[in-house]
């Protein structure tokens, strides 16, 4: 199975800490970017047309600034020209302050059985630092029409450590958060990224650095109160709510985000868009991230591809080893063999080894995963595995 993105780089305005390919204030652009995006379904149709997409995810930017009508016919040009007949499952990402419940309606008719929502914080302050154009009351207002319009499975982000930003707050949001009885939380640390402006104002010394040890004490306390709610930790900076099945055991799989997981699992996606990446098991390619040259390149029935790269065995060894300890599974000794043809201890040993040494790795009889310590130091991990 394959999964299908699709990417809306419209926005608002854009956040301070944001570095994705993402426009403010270019909104007269969004018709032409739509038909782009049909004409580009059609442009890869023949070299995908003997995929199954199971998982699609509109993303962005913000989806929900285009209308209804415009996401519908972006969907229903993937499924004239794709095959979809196995979705599963189908996300769009909305921001809370460009929603209403019509729109929020007209979206679920449309399919999309999913919705994740940028909340980031339920602190007033820490939205205005963010530069986040909803405030919290408005944020639990999206959450109850998402609910009303008919969404089932509902995902919140919230950001941890950022400058000047206290435990009691962050437990604040996350409290708040959890009464709103998501299936879903995506909970991230604020990386300040070089060109964003929150970057420049901590640089400055307008707002202090943020502190590395509170962040792991956030995130801590996360991992606990969440255990304690019935939340599964599935991924590093991803939880999904159990249920009680009809035979009684209570099961998160209904919950995780099933497009995620292809990423973390290295499969095959198809990405449409700006800056969308797509992957066939060997060579990943990225789409411009120019607006205005992806929408020309199309329109010419060129496809809009920036880079491309065919990665080696060990190149896909090493990022299927990266994205799958992130998962709470790990990497089991018995599913790398099976893709790669060779054992983790062969190509791996004495890395393993070292990072089990240092109370990073656990090992054991169905494979390996990160411990609790090394969920909070994963990039060294990680780093081990580059081959």
């Amino acid at each position: 199975m394959h999964s299908l993105y699709i990417h809306i780089p419209f926005c608002v305005r854009k956040c301070t800490y944001c570095d994705f390919c993402s426009y403010a204030g270019m909104d007269r652009l969004i018709p032409a970017y739509v038909a782009a995006l049909c004409d580009e379904v059609r442009l890869r149709a023949a070299r995908w047309q003997s995929a199954r997409f199971d998982t699609l995810y509109v993303g962005g930017g913000t989806p929900t600034l285009l209308t209804a009508a415009q996401i519908t016919s972006v969907l229903a040009a993937c499924d004239e020209h794709l095959d979809l007949t196995n979705l599963r499952e189908a996300t769009i990402e909305a921001n809370p302050g460009t929603l209403s419940l019509e729109q929020l309606r007209e979206l679920r008719r449309a399919g999309l059985d999913r919705i994740s929502l940028g909340v980031q914080s339920l602190v007033d302050d820490e939205l205005a630092l963010l530069g986040r154009i909803h405030t919290a009351k408005e944020a639990v207002a999206a959450v109850q029409m998402a609910r009303e319009a008919g969404f089932e499975r509902i995902s919140l982000d919230l950001l941890m450590g950022l400058p000047g930003q206290s435990l009691a707050h962050w437990q604040r949001s996350l409290e708040q958060a959890i009464q709103l009885r998501p299936e879903h939380l995506s909970l991230y640390g604020l990386a300040l990224e070089d060109g964003t402006p929150l970057k420049r104002d901590v640089d400055r010394g307008r707002y202090p650095e943020p502190d590395e040890h509170l962040g792991a004490d956030m995130y801590r306390w996360a991992e606990e109160r969440l255990r304690c709610e019935g939340y599964a930790h599935y991924e590093i900076s991803n939880w999904a709510r159990r249920e009680t099945l009809p035979d009684g055991q209570r099961s998160a799989w209904n919950n995780l985000c099933r497009h995620n997981l292809r990423y973390w699992r290295n499969g095959h996606y198809l990405g449409l868009g700006t800056a969308a990446v797509s992957y066939d098991g060997r060579t990943r390619c990225r789409n411009t991230g120019n607006l205005r040259a992806y929408i020309s390149q199309v329109g010419q029935g060129r496809l809009p591809i920036a880079e491309s790269e065919t990665l080696d065995a060990a190149g896909r060894m090493g990022e299927t080893m990266m994205l799958a300890l992130r998962t709470s599974r790990g990497m089991p000794w018995d599913r790398f063999r099976r893709r790669f043809g060779r054992s983790l201890q062969e190509v791996y040993g004495d890395v393993i080894d070292q990072l089990v040494a240092d109370g990073l790795l656990v090992a054991d009889e169905r494979g390996i995963r990160l411990s609790r310590r090394g969920r909070l130091l994963g990039n060294r991990v990680f780093a081990g595995f580059l081959l």
